[in-house]
């Protein structure tokens, strides 16, 4: 794994091909700041092109996942002009968030979000961009933006696409948060534990589905999702199946066959 870049308000750890970031600003909940925006833009950048790593677990310190965006960076961009010709403060710092946002939604790796506490505002953005969710029995969720006075801008697109319209309107316009249990039935997350204990079960036991996938196919399938719905299904299919041929005739297609004929593990379920 290549050397990854010094954060402050992130501690990092890797575990075989598992980076695990875990949000530490517990003073404030893990609020988002525009540093926190930069550093896991940067770490995402990093290892986008990095085989080593896998997959990408998010947590926070403190018992909370993250409150939302920090107050300290909105009052900052307030006490700023507008220069002749850039763009407004509150613009630039609301789009650099959504930026980041996408390219966690976009990464090549699977992303598994590990909520507790206060998963709020930006903070329920990240849950939202997630491969896979997991929430612990004091989260809580939210969208409170429009109970004060402001817009889910950046997140709303990405929460739409999670649980639907629908859903997505009675949670934004009403600012409405809801426990563990029914974010699980909405789908903002795909399981909720009953202690901590099975927390840290669940998340094993998906780490170790991850590592019984090809990380290749697991990256393509990736892509093709995220294809579903922007492109003509008949191109799509054609790309598809493009794609499927490749992959039969590659290393990895060529490996997981021969496995399974030999009745072992593939190769790269062996990394730990």
């Amino acid at each position: 794994m290549e050397s990854l870049p010094k954060c402050e308000t992130l501690v990092l750890e890797t575990q075989g091909p598992v980076l695990h970031i875990t949000i530490n600003r517990p003073q404030s909940r893990n609020a988002m700041s525009l540093q926190m925006v930069d550093e896991l833009a940067a770490i995402f950048t990093q290892i986008e092109s990095d085989p080593n790593v896998r997959a990408v677990v998010i947590r926070g310190t403190g018992g909370h996942f993250c409150a939302g965006g920090d107050i300290k960076d909105m009052a900052g961009a307030r006490n700023q002009e507008a220069e002749e010709g850039t763009a407004d403060p509150f613009y630039r710092l609301n789009r650099a968030f959504g930026a980041m946002i996408q390219q966690v939604n976009e990464s090549s790796k699977v992303v598994i979000a590990v909520t507790e506490g206060a998963v709020m505002g930006g903070g329920f953005g990240l849950a939202c961009v997630s491969d896979v969710a997991i929430a612990g029995p004091t989260a809580k969720f939210g969208m409170p933006e429009t109970s004060l006075g402001i817009l889910p801008a950046q997140i709303a697109p990405f929460v739409v696409e999670r649980i639907g319209l629908t859903q997505a309107r009675r949670l934004a316009l009403l600012g409405l948060r809801v426990d563990a249990k029914e974010a699980c039935a909405l789908g903002i997350v795909h399981q909720a534990a009953a202690s901590d204990v099975e927390l840290e079960d669940m998340l094993a036991h998906t780490l170790e589905r991850i590592r019984n996938c090809a990380p290749n196919a697991t990256a393509q399938t990736k892509a093709l999702l995220h294809r579903v719905g922007h492109e003509p299904m008949s191109g799509l299919l054609d790309s598809a199946a493009e794609m499927f041929a490749a992959a039969v005739r590659g290393s990895e297609g060529t490996e997981g066959t021969m496995a399974f004929m030999q009745k072992r593990p593939p190769a790269w379920a062996d990394t730990k």
